[in-house]
């Protein structure tokens, strides 16, 4: 069968590639054409359009990219329709694929089934679209189990739960290396400061500043994807601290400890039983906060607290935000403390509710299975 995947970031292009490999476990006669990147090339197929065309973020630069923007969307809404594939495979990225989603609904005649893997997170913002969705999408699959409820109970809109890519990604890397042998002295507290340039300019140097108070441990950041060092540089001005790139798993493998900024990389600290504090600055924190606790759909920010349903990791977000309370919570997690057994308490209970099953495997089962049946 013929298979159409759309993505929109580095993220997406990962987690599709992984899926494509499932898909030709499950099928061995597919074939695939995507807006989609490096990883997805790598599997297989052609591929229409690099993701790095598609991704802009925030008003002013959708705004002043918006022929682009508005040209790759009449590319790929007639490139499926002259491919015609079996199935139209949409993973995260909403702005772009929703709309996708809602041109293939109204062009009936022999359309593709549409198929949501990453579902859009609606539960957060934009809840509205649930519209769309129950419209436009034949079948929704979730990789966190916190949306099951939030889809079928809130909304009555039936989805497949298939597991976490993350948490099968963090199984492979320490089944492959092992925890016992990786002994590092000093001990580590690793540093995570988002994969933007804003993010970093942000969260690093308050990051670096409450770290000066424990001179035992060894500072690592972990350098994001397409960020120079001496962007990091900037912030760094020649302290004691050491950049790596490409190698956040190997470094939180290693830590002790971590300072993270919000997102999957979140997750991924938990995964690697790592107690962390998440940090988050905002512009106009006192706004953020209010908006937070009476316009934003959701509790938390971090993905280990959404999963958990409660605060297993403290979440230094907006008004909350300060090198003071960075240090404060840094020490509490600790060795010898007890908010650190409190931590890895909670971490047990989110790899419980995530299961141990194969995300892309599961999905690429259901997927061909609805396929034969259609």
């Amino acid at each position: 069968m013929k298979y159409y995947l759309i993505v929109g970031e580095a993220s997406g292009d990962l987690h599709a590639s992984h899926l494509m490999r499932s898909l030709q476990k499950e099928d061995p006669e597919a074939q695939f054409r995507f807006f989609g990147g490096d990883l997805m090339t790598a599997v297989g197929g052609t591929r229409v359009k690099h993701y790095k065309e598609l991704a802009y973020m925030g008003f002013v630069p959708v705004l002043l990219h918006l022929r682009t923007i508005f040209r790759n969307m009449a590319l790929c809404k007639k490139d499926i329709m002259q491919w015609q594939p079996d199935a139209v495979i949409l993973v995260d990225y909403p702005g772009f694929n929703l709309k996708i989603a809602k041109y293939l609904h109204k062009n009936r005649k022999n359309r593709p089934a549409i198929y949501y893997y990453i579902s859009p997170k609606i539960w957060a913002w934009k809840e509205y679209r649930i519209k769309n969705i129950k419209r436009d999408v034949d079948e929704l699959f979730s990789i966190l189990p916190f949306e099951v409820p939030f889809f079928e109970q809130k909304h009555h809109y039936p989805i497949h739960y298939v597991g976490n890519p993350t948490a099968d990604e963090v199984r492979s890397f320490l089944e492959d290396n092992p925890p016992h042998l990786r002994t590092p002295a000093p001990p580590i507290i690793a540093l995570l400061a988002g994969s933007r340039k804003q993010e970093i300019k942000d969260n690093l140097p308050a990051m670096l500043e409450a770290v000066k108070q424990f001179p035992d441990y060894q500072c690592v950041v972990a350098g994001a994807p397409g960020i120079e060092d001496a962007y990091y540089e900037e912030f760094i001005k020649g302290a004691s601290v050491e950049i790596v790139h490409d190698k956040t798993y190997d470094l939180l493998s290693r830590s002790t400890a971590a300072l993270v900024t919000s997102g999957t990389a979140t997750l991924e600290t938990a995964l690697f039983n790592v107690p962390q504090v998440v940090c988050y600055k905002t512009p106009v924190p006192r706004l953020i906060r209010f908006a937070f606790n009476h316009i934003i759909k959701c509790k938390y920010i971090s993905l280990v607290n959404l999963i958990a349903d409660k605060e297993v990791v403290q979440e230094l977000l907006a008004d909350r935000f300060s090198v003071k309370n960075i240090r404060e919570e840094l020490s509490k997690i600790l060795p010898g403390q007890t908010g650190r057994e409190q931590m890895l308490q909670g971490y047990e209970e989110i790899r419980t509710a995530l299961g141990d099953t194969c995300a892309p495997d599961n999905a690429a089962k259901l997927m061909v299975s609805l396929l034969e049946k259609s």
